[in-house]
């Protein structure tokens, strides 16, 4: 068993890469045949404890779950199915002082299209494998019934349920006092408490306790998981996993939803499906009196149903004919006529459609030409959630460009423009937050471009320097071609100038600057960010001449009073709009110390 634990947590391992799961460096066996592997030596301690010695807040939690769960759907999506998720397999780590969570220990993983290891885990008659408090209950059955990866997603709501409360759904201690078939009969049965409900029965000092390490008042931590957190919670911890969520990134979508105060999907249980449960728990009960009344009651939501779906299949059909007569317009010219039978669908109609998402995109563009940023900044929020809903961004860790990002860059310089400060300092946390993990540096360097067109503080600035890390190590892709990588520059000399470090600025400016492959745009932005990263350095007078080019330049191209038309591709008007932004905070920054400068000579 030891050995096939080995063999299955090695092998698992290696087919893996994510920054949030342990790598596997080297393996083999030794002279006397003893296999052995090199693994990455994770510094750190439970998730749990980390969040409780550190006093971590609830959101702060969340974002730490996060990270956990596009681990897992990493594993997932590699055909690993973990199957013993739980606090002591996830420890936290530092790195440059963020809390980075890793993924340990696939010693009982369990492979979806081949076997791990030639050897067997199940050696000894009905064993059961893994952790009672944190597993499904197909797990339990042992029943031969196939485990997929929604046993993950069960073990994830039990972690996230003792992120929030401080227990497990089924608490370790009952279990211990029962016998071997009365835990099988919990784990499959017992229906857990809600993480409020269950919050409420924490009595004096465990409850001050368990309130201060998530920085909330004793009698408000009940009500601060009612609603949303208990519906996504107890959505994992269904005994039914066909009512699970179908992913790790499902889950982590909904818990990012929460995060910024969006509807989750996670919905309470409807009553027809309680009263399916009390049913199965009062079987003898309902066998006579309730088999007319659950016909009656089918047949009723039965109809109910079919009447819905007709409403709304004729709801769909309605804004499908508006999106494909919207692009008819758009086709011929008229713009405006085409925006406004666009927005003639209800959001709640809004469905997958890449016709819908590539009119929005370049009406979006068309409004910005003309300097119309509230309509700009409207079509481009439409966008991101058109893309949220195809599933493009299916995963942060995703290895394949994400289109969000590029969108992004679209997005937050017209909240800039229209003086929506606020929603652009919410949207630019929330996208660096949906990327965490991501190993795509163009993906890595958008986010980080897009959210530092203004300054920004300690806590974004740290979630950023692990994507400004793989960004550079996009420069040494022989993949991107030298267009891709000149623009990677630009955001690495933004992340510079932000941190303080004038002289990489400076450098990464300079690279982006001698490329053979020319831009206008992208040079006029180098030039501001190269300015500001002089005179950081105090080279007043370069900074000043960069500084001079730049504002000739942008002023112009975008002075000049006629806009392109939006069908020519040479002119990128946002990058231009990207160099205008940065602009006059250079101007302020070294016109005010070249004041300075001349005051004190003056005085002298």
């Amino acid at each position: 068993q030891v050995i096939a634990r080995f063999e299955a947590e090695r092998q698992a391992l290696a087919m893996m890469d994510h920054p949030n799961i342990a790598r596997v460096l080297d393996a083999g066996a030794t002279e006397s045949g003893r296999p052995y592997f090199v693994m990455e030596l994770v510094r750190g301690i439970p998730i749990t404890q980390y969040c409780d010695e550190n006093k971590l807040s609830l959101e702060e939690r969340l974002a730490l779950f996060t990270a956990v769960c596009h681990a897992i759907q990493h594993a997932h999506q590699k055909g690993i199915i973990h199957r013993d998720i739980k606090p002591s397999n996830i420890l936290v780590t530092l790195h440059d002082g963020v809390a980075v969570p890793k993924v340990i220990d696939f010693g009982i993983a369990k492979a979806t299209q081949a076997e791990l290891t030639e050897k067997t885990l199940f050696t000894q008659f009905h064993q059961m494998i893994g952790t009672p408090t944190h597993m499904s209950p197909e797990q339990a059955e042992m029943s031969g019934l196939d485990i997929d990866t929604r046993s993950d997603i069960y073990s994830l709501g039990v972690l996230l349920y003792e992120l929030l409360t401080g227990k497990t759904p089924l608490e370790e201690s009952e279990l211990q006092s029962r016998g071997y078939d009365e835990i099988l009969r919990c784990i499959k049965e017992a229906e857990p408490m809600k993480p409020s409900t269950r919050a409420r029965t924490l009595q004096g000092e465990e409850r001050t306790v368990v309130a201060k390490h998530r920085k909330v008042e004793p009698a408000r931590l009940g009500s601060v998981l009612k609603g949303d957190l208990d519906w996504i919670v107890m959505k994992c911890l269904e005994k039914d996993r066909t009512r699970r969520y179908d992913t790790a990134n499902g889950l982590g979508m909904d818990i990012r939803r929460y995060l910024n105060n969006e509807p989750v999907v996670a919905r309470p249980p409807s009553q027809f499906y309680r009263f399916q449960k009390s049913v199965r728990r009062n079987k003898l009960a309902f066998a006579a009196a309730g088999a007319v009344g659950v016909a009656l009651l089918t047949a009723a939501i039965c109809g109910f149903w079919v009447a819905r779906q007709q409403i709304l299949l004729r709801q769909i059909t309605e804004a499908r004919e508006r999106i494909t007569h919207a692009q008819i317009l758009f086709n011929e010219g008229n713009y405006r006529e085409s925006e406004e039978l666009l927005n003639t669908i209800p959001v709640n109609h809004l469905e997958p459609s890449v016709m819908h998402s590539g009119l929005r995109r370049r009406l979006g563009l068309w409004q910005a030409l003309q300097d119309h940023w509230q309509e700009a900044a409207a079509d481009f929020a439409v966008l991101m959630k058109l893309e949220e809903l195809l599933e493009v961004t299916t995963d942060g860790s995703d290895s394949w460009e994400n289109p969000r990002a590029l969108d992004f860059l679209y997005f937050g310089p017209s909240l800039i423009e229209l003086g929506d400060f606020e929603a652009y300092e919410t949207l630019r946390r929330s996208m660096a937050a949906q990327v965490a993990g991501t190993t795509n540096s163009l993906t890595a360097e958008r986010i980080c471009k897009g959210s530092l067109l203004l300054p920004a503080d300690e806590k974004l600035m740290a979630s950023l320097v692990p994507l400004y890390d793989v960004a550079v190590r996009g420069q040494t892709d022989p993949s991107l071609d030298l267009t891709k990588k000149t623009w990677a520059r630009i955001s690495l000399a933004l992340v510079d100038l932000r941190r303080g470090h004038y002289t990489n600025s400076a450098a990464w400016s300079q690279r982006c600057l001698s490329s053979t492959e020319k831009n206008p745009a992208r040079t006029a932005a180098a030039q501001v960010i190269l300015a500001m990263a002089y005179q950081g350095l105090n080279r007043h007078t370069d900074a000043q001449a960069y500084l001079r080019q730049a504002a000739a330049s942008i002023n112009a191209a975008l002075d000049e009073g006629e806009r392109p038309p939006l069908t020519d591709p040479a002119y990128m008007y946002f990058d231009w709009i990207f160099a205008r932004i940065l602009l006059p905070e250079a101007e302020a920054l070294i016109g005010n110390l070249a004041e300075d400068q001349s005051a004190k000579l003056t005085n002298n």
